[in-house]
């Protein structure tokens, strides 16, 4: 119990000390972090080695389940808030320098060695030993960060909301391939028995889950999101971070500067592709147009300012009345559109919904603000982005022409008949 409470401690020491260095990367320089860093890679080698505890579940190492997976953490963090090719600084500078301890062991050797007055002689075979299982270590860990970025991105098309399992499956499947690799160098070379796989692996798992929770409470609390663009693709590193990046990229330019919503652009592509894929499977397709009443008297009262804050507070509204499957648009100054995989009737009441959330929002209370809104609905009369548009915006002009503050959709009219007809008769 005690051997485990205080792998838990060194565990959130290690992480404590190496993000607090991060975070002030741009106060004191990132060479600070990466440098400590590689100053800890002789000492997770030398425990691997060496440094055993007993656990329940086998024979346990410091170095290998607590600073080795913090190390490989710490690398996903630089991939994850920096760029590639920060990412590789640390990696090639640890096996290059590995590399010139072997060589420059191998001239140490040919010294006449002067004994010390106590008759001490130095260990050139220690030195020897711990110069390739570093330099194996650190191949290793060369590729363990070209996995975990691949699986990281690979993940990020199905988890992309979900960061912690995004994160720790990473961790997990990395850490599991390098165990099953450092272990057979360690083997033969330090005569290590099975038991120290079977336990190191169970240290290492338990060592994914820890980090990654910390690795993502840090990333929410005290880092900043925001999209990197790559420098290059002049290694491998750079190959596997550009996609994601581009994407992050594409996403953003796709999005309105103010309200964060998707833009007129985005509307204009996405809309038509949805009617279209309406037309094929006859799955509803309704569309809602929203527009904020008298908001040029906001603007003129309170100000240019102020007018931004409301249409901030009406987005926020939008997006929160939404479904996962809705798509939000900010097509106009103060107008938005709302594609929405609901029938006519259901997309109608959808609408009042929104008409009464803006009329409850505490944010734009002091501005007594009202919206109008206008349905339509995909059926045979209205088979592309323009029709369906044309007749949502019509629809608007009729609630802004008949008294404001309400949604007008023709409930069960010509309209919701001829949706209901042409669905069945596709379905048939």
């Amino acid at each position: 119990m005690l051997n485990s409470f205080l792998l838990l401690a060194e565990a959130v020491v290690y992480f404590t000390v190496m993000v607090a260095l991060f975070r002030f990367r741009k106060r004191i320089g990132l060479g600070v972090f990466v440098c400590a860093l590689g100053a800890m890679h002789f000492l997770e080698t030398y425990l691997a080695s060496v440094f055993y505890v007993a656990l329940p579940f086998g024979m346990v190492s410091p170095g290998s389940a607590v600073l080795f997976s913090g190390k490989l953490v710490m690398l996903l963090l630089l991939y994850i808030k920096e760029d590639a090719a920060t990412v590789r600084q640390p990696i090639y500078g640890l096996l290059l320098g590995n590399a010139l301890m072997i060589g420059l062991g191998l001239l140490l050797r040919m010294h006449a060695i002067a004994p010390l007055p106590d008759g001490k002689m130095p260990d050139i075979g220690f030195i020897d030993e711990m110069g390739w299982l570093m330099v194996w270590g650190t191949t290793l860990l060369f590729v363990d960060a070209i996995l975990i970025i691949l699986l990281y991105e690979k993940l990020g098309r199905y988890l992309r909301k979900a960061q912690f399992a995004r994160i720790l499956i990473c961790v997990a499947c990395v850490l599991t391939f390098d165990q099953a690799g450092f272990f057979t160098a360690l083997h033969f070379v330090a005569g290590a028995p099975i038991a120290v796989f079977f336990g190191g692996w169970f240290a290492k798992m338990a060592a994914a889950l820890t980090f990654s929770a910390m690795l993502v409470a840090y990333l929410r609390w005290f880092e900043v999101r925001d999209i990197q663009v790559p420098r290059g693709l002049t290694d491998i590193f750079e190959t596997l971070t550009y996609r994601e990046r581009y994407e992050a990229l594409v996403e953003h330019v796709g999005r309105d500067g103010l309200t964060g919503l998707l833009h007129r652009g985005r509307f204009d592509a996405d809309g038509e592709a949805a009617v279209q894929s309406s037309l094929r499977t006859a799955r509803p397709l309704s569309l809602i147009i929203v527009d904020v009443d008298h908001f040029k008297s906001i603007n003129d009262r309170f100000g240019h300012a102020e007018g931004d804050k409301v249409l901030k507070a009406v987005a926020t509204v939008l997006c929160e009345a939404a479904s996962a499957e809705d798509q939000v648009f900010r097509i106009g100054g103060e107008e938005f559109a709302i594609l929405s995989s609901r029938p006519h009737s259901v997309a109608r009441l959808f609408g009042e919904s929104i008409r009464t959330a803006v009329k409850a929002s505490a944010a734009t209370s002091r501005f007594e603000l009202s919206v109008s809104a206008g349905v339509s609905t995909v059926s045979e009369t209205t088979q592309c982005l323009a029709d369906l548009f044309a007749l949502a915006d019509q629809r608007l002009y009729k609630a802004k022409s008949t008294g404001r503050d309400r949604v007008v959709g023709e409930p069960g009219g010509p309209e919701a008949d001829a949706a209901i007809a042409w669905t069945r008769s596709v379905q048939i």
